[in-house]
C-alpha cells in the first residue's frame, strides 16, 4: 500500500497535472535496504509548483511532502519532476 500512500501525499501536496508511480521493490528483494522493509519507487510528476525551481529544490519539495515515509517505508526514490512548461517542451 506504500505506493498508494505516496500517490495520495503527492496529489495532496502538488495537485499535479501528471503523476506516475512505479514500484520497483520486487526487483530489489534481498537488497540490504529492502531488509528493513523500505521500498524502491520511481516517481514522474508534473506540477506548477516546480516552475522556476532547481532540481534540488524540486526533490526537497517531494521529500518534504513524503515526510516520515522517507525514513523507513521508502528506501530508494527516483524522481522525474517537471513543470508544465517543461513537459510541453519535451513533447514537441
Amino acid at each position: 500500500m506504500t505506493s498508494e500512500q505516496v500517490k495520495q501525499l503527492l496529489n495532496d501536496a502538488f495537485k499535479p497535472n501528471l503523476l506516475e508511480i512505479i514500484d520497483n521493490s520486487a526487483a530489489h528483494a534481498g537488497h540490504a535496504g529492502a531488509k528493513s522493509g523500505g521500498g524502491h519507487y520511481h516517481v514522474t510528476i508534473v506540477a506548477e509548483a516546480f516552475e522556476g525551481k532547481s532540481l534540488v529544490q524540486r526533490h526537497q519539495l517531494i521529500y518534504n511532502a513524503l515526510g516520515d515515509m522517507m525514513k523507513q517505508q521508502i528506501h530508494a526514490l527516483g524522481i522525474n519532476a517537471l513543470s508544465p512548461s517543461e513537459e510541453t517542451k519535451g513533447s514537441l
